[in-house]
């Protein structure tokens, strides 16, 4: 089940005089990602290079900042795919000690700064959220909204018409129960229609 982290988590490695100083942190968006990265050059004037990869809902990443082709943020990247991690940015701001690394030696110390990072990192597991929709009458809403707080589910939306549509949002796992409960409270008075439409 992938994981995201509940916090930034930090490392450092000094590698042939070169200093390896790595972040994995939460990050919704690649937009989020660039303004984290703009603001450690901020911090880091005088850095070599600031090497990053992002795992965050379809939006990956995985940039090199001059050091050689692959041999930053693709290994990092690869870090983030091996612990089966979502909506994670990982940074490694490099100063350059006067030592050439080599491609293999880049790819080790900027995996192995990543994985530093990770084995301090508070990992949670991301809940896949499903959306629900139904219509009730108007003697029903007090009930179902209680049943929403009980299920600890967000109510997303409320709309009183002939009928008071109600959405929410709830763990994917929950939904057929919830939904079971519902149908058992309603006696065949609640009406579930496509959440999307």
């Amino acid at each position: 089940m992938p994981q995201t982290l509940a916090a930034p988590a930090h490392s450092e490695l000094i590698i042939k005089k070169s200093r390896f100083i790595g972040c994995v942190q939460p990050m919704a968006d690649r937009a989020s990602a660039q303004a984290a990265v703009d603001a450690l050059w901020k911090q880091h004037p005088g850095a070599a290079h600031i090497c990053w990869a992002l795992l965050a809902g379809g939006q990956s990443a995985a940039v090199d900042d001059g050091e050689p082709g692959g041999t930053a943020g693709r290994p990092m990247l690869d870090v983030l795919r091996h612990q089966d991690l979502e909506g994670v940015l990982a940074t490694v701001v490099r100063y350059f000690g006067g030592v050439k690394l080599g491609a293999g030696g880049l790819v080790r110390a900027y995996t192995d700064t990543i994985a530093q990072a990770l084995l301090t990192a508070p990992k949670v597991t991301l809940q896949r959220m499903t959306t629900l929709q139904c219509q009730v009458p108007y003697a029903l809403e007090g009930l179902l909204r209680r049943e929403i707080e009980t299920a600890g589910a967000e109510l997303i939306d409320v709309q009183h018409g002939t009928l008071v549509t109600l959405q929410l949002r709830l763990p994917q796992t929950q939904a057929a129960p919830f939904v079971q409960r519902i149908n058992d409270h309603g006696q065949g008075r609640v009406g579930w229609t496509d959440a999307e439409a």
